[in-house]
């Protein structure tokens, strides 16, 4: 594989890297400010509503419809014709963005009705998810227009101005718990607002980039034109089939507001940290990944598509398959680790521990679709992955009717794992059936390299790790310590066994790996 692709992914995943290490502090401080308590499971509820449309537009469905057409324009018409295109795109989807942020902020009681289902009739939850999420929905249109800047960029080949600017997210909360919340008669209401500036910075960061590259849109209104009317129909079905994660995600946060309160933060903490190895290297290959895969199509280099997809596959489940072994096996300590203090209690930890676990075990699953569903929407082919989106959030609609009364908040997370499991396989069938991508026999020896080495791994966390009932005693330095000294145990044993499997750095420029 080039050393430019490698390149791109590696900024991207640095820059990524650092936005998910802020994210990570961001939600120390929100569990140290709110636990798992009432009012952290009405904001978590609140801002799941942009955060998916967040994970929906800017790691999703737009990238998935805009950058295939953007560089069609660019390779058949130059850089005049993707300014023509993205000044129609900016005007059309602008005007549509605000009319529908308009009638989100004054229907936030129906909104939270949907979402808060189980808030309802509630005299104290209710009417807070409501202003919540008046406050929060505007940031649907600042984080689609900021996914649209991004998406010009990394046509162009800037992938690291996008991928850092989630930062300012991350900023904009931590400094309104630390700074805001003290001098509030209701501290969590600072989270809110700082989710809707996060929003506006995020977006004004972009601006300059695009004017240097002389691409700052000029907006037009340009409903009919027919490039417009083609990432339209591509987003429309995209917008579903490549956020089937987060619907089913979205799934459980609402059934979870019925269950005892607590349920939706314990679900939400777990998450997040699945959000490190699947935000830092899933969605930053695929994000690199897809305006590669966009042009071997365009330039009908079907050997080279199959070649980059094989590459993807493999060096993100070398990274997730490791990373979910530990997450399994270090569960609670971690929990206990990052979140166990102020209004963080010792339960809370071990309660979310186990739908972590209920999540990990999908991990791989998960980075799975970031990467196949690129091989269908960089082809221009939305058809497919609804169909298979639709399997997909039915069964984990069943699933978790059925698992979360004997399960409760864990049964949802494990209805998510195996549904995204159903996803990515039936995704894979497809471009296999299709002729587009199938595995071949270098996945044995790859299997059996990466398999030994997390077997000695896992054997070593299992042997050094301290019971959990020391865990619970230790003070948060202590735990740190011993942490630390666990992931780097961990990554080094897993290194050291690859490389005398044979597998080797450069082995990621070529296309065996």
């Amino acid at each position: 594989m080039s050393k430019n692709l490698l390149k791109s992914s590696s900024i991207v995943s640095m820059m990524t890297f650092f936005s998910r290490v802020l994210g990570l502090v961001r939600d120390v401080v929100i569990a140290d400010l709110v636990g798992a308590g009432l009012y952290a499971d009405v904001f978590l509820l609140a801002q799941k509503i942009p955060n998916f449309l967040r994970r929906l537009f800017a790691e999703g469905a737009f990238a998935q419809a805009f950058v295939p057409v953007l560089n069609q324009t660019l390779t058949e018409e130059g850089k005049s014709g993707i300014k023509y295109l993205i000044d129609r795109v900016a005007g059309t989807m602008g005007l549509i963005l605000l009319v529908v942020t308009v009638l989100g902020v004054l229907g936030s009681s129906g909104l939270a009705s949907l979402f808060g289902i189980g808030f309802i009739g509630d005299p104290e939850k209710f009417p807070l998810l409501s202003l919540m999420i008046k406050i929060t929905f505007p940031y649907l249109m600042f984080i689609s227009l900021t996914a649209f800047a991004g998406g010009i960029l990394n046509t162009c080949g800037r992938f690291a101005v996008p991928a850092i600017t989630p930062v300012f997210l991350n900023l904009s909360m931590i400094t309104s718990v630390v700074m805001v919340a003290p001098m509030l008669d209701l501290p969590v209401m600072a989270l809110p607002w700082a989710v809707f500036i996060a929003g506006v910075v995020q977006l004004l960061f972009q601006i300059p980039f695009l004017w240097k590259l002389g691409l700052l849109p000029r907006p037009i209104w340009g409903w009919k034109d027919p490039a417009v009317q083609r990432i339209l129909k591509l987003l429309t079905p995209a917008l579903f089939g490549v956020s089937v994660v987060q619907i089913n995600l979205l799934i459980d946060s609402m059934i979870a507001s019925s269950l005892q309160t607590g349920s939706i933060s314990w679900l939400y903490y777990s998450d997040r940290l699945l959000e490190f190895p699947l935000g830092i290297f899933g969605i930053a290959i695929a994000t690199v990944v897809l305006p590669s895969l966009s042009r071997k199509h365009a330039e009908a280099s079907s050997v080279a598509f199959s070649q980059m997809l094989d590459w993807a596959l493999k060096l993100v489940l070398m990274i997730g398959i490791p990373a979910a072994v530990a997450m399994l096996l270090l569960s609670e300590p971690l929990m206990l680790t990052l979140f166990q203090r102020g209004a963080f209690s010792l339960d809370d930890a071990s309660k979310a521990a186990l739908s972590l676990m209920a999540y990990a075990s999908g991990l791989n699953f998960f980075m799975l679709i970031k990467v196949l569903a690129p091989g269908y929407y960089a082809r221009q082919d939305t058809r497919t992955p609804v169909k298979i989106g639709l399997i997909s959030v039915a069964v984990n609609i069943v699933l978790n009717l059925m698992l979360y009364y004997p399960l409760g908040y864990v049964g949802l997370a494990l209805a998510t794992s195996i549904s995204a499991g159903l996803n990515a396989f039936l995704l894979y069938r497809g471009l296999a059936k299709k002729e587009v991508y199938h595995i071949n026999s270098s996945w044995i020896k790859w299997s059996i390299q990466v398999g030994i080495a997390c077997l000695v791994m896992g054997l070593l966390i299992i042997g050094f790790s301290p019971e959990l009932s020391q865990w619970r005693l230790m003070e948060f330095g202590q735990r740190l310590a011993w942490m630390l000294g666990l992931v780097a145990m961990g990554i080094i044993s897993y290194v050291v066994c690859l490389f005398i499997s044979g597998v080797r750095i450069k082995q990621l420029f070529h296309k065996e790996i």
